[in-house]
């Protein structure tokens, strides 16, 4: 199994000069080493790849141990053409990836662990807030049925942790090359479920602290939970 880690983005709406997972919490620790410190508590950190773009030679001045994959676009693309980038290069395996943004209690890798055990394709999720700004969805018959920001009445809201199980991962690759290039890879995950008939659980971490850092108030409250 492989990790991968989206960290291409400008994430101007923080207003930094400097790639949103280097952003310092008030442990002196950036958001993408609390990420790094957490999965190589239960994965090899050989199996990591992280997608750059803005200020790209930071971020691999920091983390040299890790895989890169460079996404050329990343100030005209979104995380579907990011993520694209990275799971061409992982054919045959099963893929965890993360927003490069997301602060977790590192306890929920080993929630995700035992769930990616059942080769079953998921969401994380947090059934305790329903977001405007967030992706929300809703299931069918036990399975996600819609997942994007404009769902309405959602059943909660994606925290940025994901895995596509390695059986699900060429029709996944597929739907994200037929994503315009603004598309969130959520995209691809519904065009997948509307077409391919894809099975996708949701797996509920409402139980563990888990905050995607959008704007100063996430920041404000991501350092409330380290």
């Amino acid at each position: 199994m492989k990790i991968i880690i989206l960290a291409a983005g400008i994430g101007s709406r923080l207003g930094n000069p400097f790639p949103k997972p280097l952003t310092p919490l008030k442990n002196g620790k950036s958001i993408m080493q609390r990420q790094m410190d957490s999965i190589t508590t239960y994965f090899d950190i050989n199996d990591i790849t992280t997608v750059v773009g803005f200020k790209k030679n930071l971020i691999m001045e920091q983390f040299p141990e890790v895989n890169y994959v460079y996404n050329p676009f990343f100030d005209t693309t979104n995380t579907s053409k990011s993520l694209l980038r990275a799971l061409k290069k992982h054919r045959g395996n099963s893929i965890l990836w993360f927003n490069g943004d997301v602060v977790f209690d590192p306890q929920l890798v080993s929630l995700l662990q035992n769930e990616m055990n059942n080769n079953q394709s998921f969401v994380s999720v947090n059934t305790q807030s329903v977001s405007e700004e967030e992706v929300k969805y809703t299931l069918k018959d036990g399975f996600v049925e819609s997942l994007s920001k404009e769902v309405k009445n959602g059943l909660g809201e994606a925290v940025g942790i994901n895995f596509i199980a390695a059986k699900d991962l060429d029709v996944f690759i597929n739907q994200l090359e037929n994503c315009d290039d603004n598309d969130y890879f959520e995209k691809g995950l519904e065009m997948a479920i509307a077409i391919n008939q894809l099975q996708l659980k949701v797996v509920d971490i409402s139980a563990y602290n888990c905050i995607e850092v959008d704007f100063k108030e996430d920041l404000l409250n991501a350092n409330k939970i380290i």
